[in-house]
């Protein structure tokens, strides 16, 4: 394979994105899950910002792994690897409303802060697919993380 990025570049960034299509997929599954459990006087309005959210999320994990077959690596695929590669915690149980909007604060916020630990290697490799795809899920997340935080405040 030649596409102009040495393997060892490759290889290290397909592993950091591994690691955001595990923090993407493991939010997706917390979303879609908090989508189905909601209740309270918010949940209309968080029934459907959930779906919103779990839906570009599910189009979303495409992409990071088809980046990561295109950089000559195979995309991590089970639950058992998300697991050791997420940086996301499971939801225990169902929360109330409000702490799920918290835990999906959280989880934007890491998704943004694993996005952004990508990027030395990607520059340094000048791979600007990568650098697009991170900027745009990095745009995603930032925006939706301050969408969920505003409902939070008093």
């Amino acid at each position: 394979m030649d596409i102009g990025i040495n393997e060892q570049d490759r290889q290290e960034i397909a592993h950091g994105l591994s690691r955001l299509l595990a923090d993407s997929y493991t939010l997706y599954l917390k979303t879609h899950n908090f989508h189905w459990n909601v209740t309270g006087p918010m949940f209309n309005t968080l029934h459907l910002m959930f779906e919103t959210q779990y839906n570009e999320m599910a189009l979303a994990v495409d992409l990071v792994a088809e980046r990561i077959r295109a950089l000559g690596h195979y995309a991590p695929g089970s639950y058992a690897e998300y697991a050791k590669l997420t940086a996301i915690p499971e939801a225990n149980g169902i929360p109330k409303a409000e702490e799920m909007i918290r835990q999906l604060v959280d989880g934007h916020e890491t998704l943004c802060r694993t996005a952004r630990s990508i990027f030395a290697v990607v520059d340094k490799a000048g791979d600007e697919p990568t650098a697009d795809l991170l900027t745009q899920r990095l745009q995603v997340h930032e925006k939706t993380a301050w969408m969920l935080r505003s409902l939070l405040e008093k």
